[in-house]
């Protein structure tokens, strides 16, 4: 599995435009072969802070997704947004299980 997280900081007066940006990146890659999970959330506190979690089966999968008609629409829509910095890591995951106290 593959996990890619992070956090994308933008000008919180584009706070309502990124929201609809992100709802509808979620919905379509939602529906993408190979999307385990996918969620723009946002931070509590800092209002132009969200919050990207993402989770692939393989790098076909993620490859696909970067090119794919959405993402497109999605990183110009981003441009837009006054983003003042971003943070996105891969992680490639060798095991998954239930946390245990």
């Amino acid at each position: 599995m593959i996990v890619i997280a992070g956090h994308v900081l933008i000008d919180p007066k584009q706070r309502e435009k990124a929201e609809a940006a992100a709802r509808e990146m979620m919905r379509e890659t939602r529906e993408e072969k190979g999307c385990i999970s996918y969620a723009f959330s946002s931070d509590l506190e800092e209002a132009g802070r969200f919050l990207i979690f993402e989770e692939w089966e393989s790098d076909e999968a993620l490859r696909a997704h970067f090119a794919s008609a959405h993402m497109a629409r999605f990183q110009q829509a981003v441009g837009g947004l006054g983003v003042r910095e971003m943070k996105v890591q891969r992680y490639e995951v060798a095991s998954v299980g239930p946390l245990r106290p």
